[in-house]
């Protein structure tokens, strides 16, 4: 009798795929997947959010220069309206540390998983509320603070789990990493046998590299679909993040219910 034949199957080597991208076990390829894959959400909600709202919510310095410009101007009200965004930014950040940690003492695989799963959910919102509720004011006075809350929400989660290797919602840090980079790689050494040379971290360049032209992607995707599609054009996005988080969340509550089966 042949032996039966042990490789897996498509199906199960795609979930173990998808649960490595956010498994609290870090490596460096699922890191830039994933890092590539919210800065690709990051960059087409901030765009699309703009055409649906008219403001930028990844933002936070220039939220907050207008706000101490509109403070000397005597602009109180407009002052209030950035708080309502930077608040909220700072809120989901909070939060996400929250979830990570609660996770992280629980031992839990999912640590990282659960704040993209709330981020799904929110966007969801997001999505089905401007659908139904646009161009209300109501709604754009909720808009503005959801959004920046998931943008906090995100880049938060990312911080945590690279090890503040990596940015999603904006790209200046990128861009100072990239100019940083380039000046190492293109700086001349006389000696190249001097232990103390100045050598550029050409996969660092790789991946900042990576982020920013997945954040121009998403952001040129997203002003495309919110434009032509309008507010259901969030839906893909949070299907992404379901996707994403789904697995590990899964494996964790299947976990527990053997657990809890034993008893």
């Amino acid at each position: 009798m042949s032996a039966q034949s042990t490789k897996p199957e498509p199906r199960d080597f795609t979930i173990r795929s998808v649960k490595a991208i956010v498994a609290h076990e870090r490596t460096g390829a699922a890191d830039t997947l994933l890092g590539m894959a919210l800065t690709f959400v990051a960059g087409a909600i901030n765009a699309g959010g703009f055409l649906a709202v008219g403001q930028y919510t990844s933002h936070m310095s220039g939220i907050l220069s207008s706000m101490a410009d509109n403070i000397a101007l005597g602009s109180l009200e407009l002052v209030g309206l950035g708080l309502l965004a930077f608040l909220p930014f700072i809120a989901g950040a909070a939060c996400s540390a929250m979830l990570i940690n609660w996770g992280r003492r629980h031992h839990l695989g999912s640590r990282y998983a659960m704040p993209l799963m709330l981020e799904a959910f929110l966007l969801l919102a997001f999505g089905l509320l401007g659908w139904i509720a646009h161009p209300s004011p109501a709604f754009v006075a909720l808009a503005v603070p959801l959004l920046c809350f998931i943008m906090g929400l995100q880049n938060a989660t990312v911080t945590k789990l690279s090890g503040a290797r990596m940015r999603t919602t904006h790209v200046t840090g990128i861009a100072t990493d990239i100019g940083i980079e380039l000046g190492k790689l293109l700086y001349w050494n006389r000696n190249p046998d001097n232990p103390d040379r100045v050598l550029a971290d050409r996969p660092k360049l790789r991946l900042l590299a990576l982020l920013l032209a997945a954040f121009f992607i998403g952001g040129v995707t997203g002003a495309i679909g919110f434009s032509q599609a309008g507010f259901l054009f969030a839906l893909p996005f949070a299907l992404l993040l379901l996707l994403l988080a789904g697995p590990p969340l899964a494996e964790d509550a299947s976990t527990l219910g053997r657990q809890l089966g034993r008893r």
